[in-house]
């Protein structure tokens, strides 16, 4: 298959690839770096890399910028780049990648645990990832020509957590948290939350 990785190379972005890579056309994407680049937040980016990259099987997401703060001093810019960016940004590649998107493809969009299971600082973050999540559920009983949409919710991933300082023994390596993500792009699933967390236990 011809897979386009955004986020390609992220922390998880380039487990996914490494995963992907050697059993599929893995073309990388990234906001600075990688085959191409894109900017979530811009739509006019997202058509500019469909258009350079033609037809293709599948999209994985592994990006998207949300901001962490106490919700006391959340401003409403804050609030909107991850409305603009995380959301709509992903939103946005299932919108506009419809038309060139092989049938039976798939879009593998990314959350995370914050929906799910929130933490002090967090609300801005866990509104967006929720919001992924409930689109995908919905999006997926709409989709044209057998096309499948799921979303990846990782934890803590532990490379990122070595990366800031903190304790990274509840995290899980990126390596792991990378099979949900091919389990979404080789699978059948379609409208699924996929916890990353249940693949460290395979």
């Amino acid at each position: 298959m011809k897979i386009i990785v955004i986020g390609a190379t992220g922390t998880i972005g380039r487990a996914v690839v490494d995963a992907l890579s050697g059993r599929h056309e893995v073309i990388k994407a990234g906001n600075r770096r990688g085959d191409y680049q894109v900017d979530l937040s811009s739509q006019e980016s997202i058509k500019k890399l469909y258009r350079a990259v033609g037809s293709f099987d599948a999209v994985v997401c592994a990006a998207g910028l949300a901001k962490f703060g106490a919700l006391k001093d959340l401003t409403d810019p804050d609030f909107h780049l991850g409305l603009s960016n995380k959301l709509m940004g992903q939103v946005n590649l299932v919108r506009l990648g419809l038309p060139l998107i092989a049938e039976r493809g798939s879009f593998t969009l990314t959350s995370g645990i914050l929906a799910s299971e929130p933490m002090v600082g967090s609300a801005a973050i866990s509104l967006v990832n929720a919001g992924i999540e409930g689109f995908v559920r919905a999006a997926a009983l709409e989709m044209p020509k057998g096309v499948r949409v799921n979303v990846v919710s990782p934890p803590w991933v532990k490379e990122t957590m070595e990366a800031m300082g903190m304790d990274s023994s509840p995290g899980l390596p990126a390596a792991i948290v990378a099979r949900a993500y091919l389990d979404s792009v080789e699978g059948k699933k379609s409208g699924a939350v996929i916890d990353a967390r249940q693949f460290a236990k395979r």
